[in-house]
């Protein structure tokens, strides 16, 4: 039996004693990093909050197995902010909606969820129309017209179903049950709010694709209602996609246990406090960044160095290589080479101890 066939359903409980244990230094947690990140000054304000919603939308998608350049989100965010950051690229219809649909959620956040609002976000996230090479019913609830709509694992044949979803014509009154407490005010305090509705929301599944990311698009709408701030500080996405296997694991236990999500919700509390309390690497990035570039700000960089150099500050994974330098910046070898070669003379860069066809190199840390 899975919780929507549970007769009390959708009446959720949960242990007050133990989420409020969690909930109150979680709290003072999020109050103090929001507090220090709006002490920063505009500049690195803004700084900060493009590089949380760049792993924010990048994070979110990893958890659905699809891969975003990293230079288009953040050219794309920066474009709707209207930040000035430059060195911005050409960005894919597929990038733009998933920003339109974060910006939606997080900008808007005082705006109610409505039915036509999910559906101009479903319509973001898939512009073409399909789900990879599937066709998809997009901007409309799922019809089920090839089956009902599982959560499936495995090869073909030998498929393990984790979840099934409500019948479709159960969908619009689902949702419009769904809508009605989500723009209700209530006394339940709005971090628990939104682990609810991200609970609640991908139960119903109502869509034929893009539920996981519509689910924490609606958590992260709630998490800006509950600190009363369009401003992201810290991304839940980059903690659930650390923690993917045991999100999908917990959330299969929930959805096929009884009312009581006390579980599910200790488990989203205990992510959030890891993602605000990675906002504090965050700060120190944002800030060493700052610094980085105002003690360079008298050499002359051209854009090849000044993209691969932000990229390593921002932590890409991997060692830098002339060949990994050519695929970033889409250039020659020779050019990656001389690019490089004039960093190291500079004293930005260093050679690593590795030699040959695996020379790889370093920032100098000289802050």
């Amino acid at each position: 039996m899975y919780i929507y066939e549970l007769p009390d359903w959708p009446n959720f409980t949960w242990d007050h004693e133990k989420l409020y244990a969690l909930l109150i230094p979680l709290r003072h947690q999020q109050g103090r990093v929001i507090g220090r990140m709006e002490a920063l000054g505009f500049r690195f304000r803004e700084q900060a909050i493009l590089q949380i919603l760049t792993q924010d939308v990048i994070k979110s998608s990893e958890i659905e197995g699809e891969i975003l350049d990293t230079e288009q989100v953040r050219s794309s965010l920066a474009r709707r902010l209207g930040m000035d950051i430059g060195g911005l690229i050409p960005t894919s219809r597929d990038v733009d909606g998933v920003v339109d649909m974060m910006l939606d959620a997080t900008q808007h956040y005082k705006q109610p969820l409505t039915k036509e609002r999910l559906f101009g976000w479903h319509a973001s996230l898939f512009p073409s129309g399909q789900s990879g090479l599937i066709k998809i019913k997009v901007r409309a609830w799922r019809d089920d017209s090839h089956g009902p709509m599982q959560v499936v694992s495995g090869p073909y044949g030998h498929e393990r179903v984790h979840y099934q979803a409500p019948a479709a014509d159960k969908v619009d009154h689902e949702m419009t049950v769904f809508l009605d407490w989500f723009n209700t005010e209530t006394t339940l305090d709005p971090v628990l709010k939104a682990g609810l509705a991200h609970l609640w929301f991908v139960t119903i599944h109502p869509f034929d694709d893009g539920n996981g990311r519509i689910a924490r698009a609606i958590g992260d709408m709630a998490l800006a209602r509950a600190e009363q701030s369009s401003q992201r500080f810290y991304s839940l996405s980059a903690q659930l996609r650390l923690k993917r296997s045991d999100y999908y694991k917990v959330l299969e236990k929930t959805q096929k246990g009884s009312s009581d999500v006390t579980p599910w919700l200790e488990w989203f509390l205990d992510c959030l406090t890891r993602a605000i309390q990675g906002a504090e690497n965050t700060l120190k990035s944002v800030l060493y960044k700052a610094r980085f570039w105002e003690k360079l700000s008298t050499l002359s960089l051209n854009e090849r160095q000044r993209k691969v150099l932000n990229l390593m500050l921002d932590g890409f994974e991997g060692k830098l290589t002339t060949s990994k330098w050519a695929k970033l910046v889409k250039c020659s070898q020779d050019t990656a080479y001389r690019d490089i070669l004039a960093l190291v003379n500079q004293g930005i860069l260093i050679i690593n101890s590795e030699r040959g066809r695996s020379t790889s190199y370093s920032l100098v840390d000289f802050l």
